[in-house]
């Protein structure tokens, strides 16, 4: 007879890990006390350090994921694990492992999908002034696009239903996958909270993966491409608001030229326009297409969604 299987745990603790050997024992210490029930998951993303091992000793279940990348990571935690409710944190020491059982209360008595943790700074050089910036105006820009549902985008530190857990399909590779959380989430219209607690400044010896610029230009091009993917109507009419302004500035005076002379003298200029004209009609005609297949698209992630709550 096959073996039956093992009931999922009530909470699991996600901890993606690439070379935190020097912070992950604690950080897997610190959730084991914070909340005793729950099953520790470290992934192992290619380290070289010895980072597997320490999380083993430290008591944590580890497993493997070799695509580069926290997206990557992120996904195949979401794909593998079975639970209740789930706590994703970084394995760099910077988060407070004691607030944990503070999220996952007020996730489960307010009913929500995600509580996001906003950052609050207990030491000078736990929060880099490019990092803020960058982290204040992406937040930003989603929230003007998307909806604001919270202050602090980027945290690192989350905690999911299981309904949000198996309805999201991850698509990024690094460091941009909190911006498509997030927004995954604003377009599902799921009920989000968020939660301050202390932010530290990482262990001596540590270092930070994220490169201000690098990783700030890749979550913006994300941004671009989920706008033009979840608001094609929008984003295509903007396009052909340009186009139609750009051909009725270079045919306005060709018209009427044409009426006062009965002439077309400046015929590729009357071309140009007409090619621009077309183009913006055929942009707004691709936007209200794309508008009803996204449509469609939401509503079969709402599907998945709903189907994934059992």
């Amino acid at each position: 007879m096959p073996e039956p299987n093992p009931p999922r745990p009530a909470i699991a603790v996600l901890v993606p890990c690439h070379n935190e050997a020097l912070t992950v024992a604690e950080v897997v210490r610190g959730f084991r006390a914070a909340l005793p029930g729950a099953v520790i998951y470290v992934y192992d993303n290619n380290s070289t350090d010895g980072t597997a091992d320490a999380a083993r000793a430290a008591g944590a279940e580890v497993r493997a994921e070799t695509r580069p990348g926290k997206g990557s990571v992120v996904r195949r935690m979401f794909a593998d694990i079975e639970a209740d409710w789930y706590v994703m944190v970084d394995g760099d020491a910077t988060y407070d492992a004691s607030a944990a059982r503070r999220l996952v209360d007020h996730a489960i008595a307010h009913r929500l999908d995600m509580v996001n943790v906003a950052r609050e700074e207990t030491g000078q050089k736990a929060y880099r002034r490019g990092h803020r910036f960058g982290n204040r105006m992406l937040t930003g820009l989603v929230g003007r696009v998307f909806g604001q549902q919270t202050n602090d985008m980027l945290s690192g530190y989350k905690v999911f239903s299981r309904r949000f857990v198996k309805s999201f399909p991850a698509m990024s590779a690094g460091f941009e996958i909190e911006t498509e959380l997030m927004i995954h989430a604003l377009e599902l219209k799921l009920p989000v909270g968020e939660i301050s607690a202390p932010y530290g400044e990482r262990p001596e010896g540590s270092t930070s993966k994220l490169a201000t610029y690098r990783d700030g230009f890749v979550i913006l091009r994300l941004i671009g491409v989920l706008v033009q993917r979840e608001r094609p109507l929008e984003f295509f009419g903007a396009v052909a608001a340009l186009l139609l302004l750009a051909g009725l500035g270079l045919g306005l005076p060709v018209v009427l030229e044409f009426l006062s002379t009965g002439l077309v003298p400046r015929l590729p200029t009357a071309v140009l326009a007409s090619g621009l004209v077309l183009s913006a009609l055929l942009a707004l005609a691709v936007g209200l297409i794309l508008a009803a297949v996204t449509h469609s698209r939401r509503e079969m992630k709402r599907l998945a969604y709903l189907a994934a709550g059992s």
